[in-house]
């Protein structure tokens, strides 16, 4: 199986790490350590000689609570950070909803849209279709960052989960966009209790059956707080321990924080034979 993007065919029989790149004074964990593009792009120079296969270029945090940030903000973040990180000739993927900033970041060069609505807002569907190569994930949110965690409910979060991805593909389909394009992430922690992520975990196969690749994010997340009793920043163990999990259960790419870590343990797992 492989992962269609604008400069890049991305196989994944071995699992991908992608690495975090927060150009925010705010993000959860990280927030105003890579807050200008000097340091943004010493910290992608650092991921990559740590193993990382993709980057994932972020201005605007996702953290539950968080307020949207302006157009213009999020631009002057993002592309002096994406063009100097074209140098480095890995896939370069731009974390962002806004439709605008899918455009400007595929006409830098950017290889992927990694959206947490799903290409839901108006215009964001038409930024990737006029595309004709990049790569999407689409990620299933329920609510916004503002308002996700306050009582998040389902019947049946799995069956939910999917059933919304399974839709969201379908309409990117419909406008010509290739299913050779699009990964899925599931959403851990976006709009879910410490139980809905657990049970997602549990059931993550299940997800296998919409035919595309996973993407998990489970690094540092409360749940993992939630589990051991960790503060944000000691939450590496728990972290590791979650990224081989998702790619046991099925996952092809990880997006994480610490990505050292990540990528010798997922060595020491495949030389085990344990990955999946």
């Amino acid at each position: 199986m492989f992962w269609q993007t604008t400069r890049f065919r991305i196989a994944l029989a071995r699992p991908q790490v992608m690495g975090i790149v927060n150009v925010t004074p705010d993000s959860f964990s990280d927030g105003g350590r890579h807050d200008d593009a000097g340091r943004a792009l010493a910290h992608c120079e650092k991921l990559l000689a740590e193993g990382a296969d993709i980057l994932d270029i972020g201005g605007e945090s996702t953290r539950p609570g968080a307020a949207p940030v302006p157009l213009d903000e999020e631009l002057r973040r993002v592309l002096p950070v994406l063009e100097g990180a074209l140098k480095f000739g890995v896939p370069l993927s731009v974390d962002t909803v806004k439709p605008e900033v899918m455009r400007r970041a595929l006409e830098c060069g950017a290889d992927i849209v990694n959206d947490i609505n799903a290409l839901r807002l108006p215009g964001a569907e038409e930024a990737v279709a006029a595309h004709p190569g990049c790569g999407v994930c689409l990620m299933h949110m329920r609510g916004d960052p503002a308002t996700m965690q306050q009582r998040p409910a389902y019947d049946d979060v799995v069956t939910e989960v999917s059933e919304f991805l399974r839709e969201r593909m379908t309409a990117l389909s419909a406008r010509g966009v290739a299913a050779e394009r699009i990964v899925l992430d599931p959403g851990i922690g976006f709009g879910k209790s410490v139980e809905h992520n657990l049970a997602l975990m549990r059931r993550q196969r299940e997800l296998l059956a919409l035919g595309r690749p996973l993407l998990l994010g489970w690094s540092r997340k409360s749940t993992l707080g939630a589990l051991t009793g960790r503060p944000v920043d000691e939450r590496l163990a728990a972290s590791v321990a979650a990224a081989l999990a998702a790619v046991q259960l099925g996952a092809r790419i990880v997006r994480v924080h610490d990505v050292a870590a990540t990528v010798d343990a997922l060595k020491v797992w495949g030389a085990a034979g344990l990955a999946a």
